[in-house]
């Protein structure tokens, strides 16, 4: 069964640059990994100072999203860059989760 990766991203404005330089990075390399179906973003004003940003990707299986994070980390890995650090440093806070179609 397909299976749906959300992340919502609180970004503050004016990391706002920063931070889309990153996802397009990563938007382009998951869209060439097996089991990658499709995805699409969304953005909401939350105020003057941040947004909303919302990643859905829809993957064949659960199998083909931990080996996409696989070779996610492994990118991240060659060329030295820090998730977890960029995240921390520029103030932005993401809320991750997995997904399946609803049967309804």
């Amino acid at each position: 069964m397909q299976k749906v990766l959300i992340d919502t991203f609180t970004v503050p404005k004016k990391a706002e640059e920063e931070f889309f330089n990153r996802v397009k990075v990563n938007r382009n390399l998951i869209k060439d990994l097996p089991g990658f179906i499709q995805d699409s973003a969304y953005i909401r004003e939350n105020g003057p100072n941040e947004f909303q940003f919302v990643t859905v990707a829809i993957w064949e299986n659960e199998e083909a999203i931990s080996n996409a994070k696989k070779e996610v980390q492994s990118s991240y890995q060659r060329e030295g860059f820090d998730m977890p650090g960029m995240l921390q440093r520029l103030g932005i806070s993401i809320e991750r989760g997995i997904f399946e179609p609803s049967k309804t």
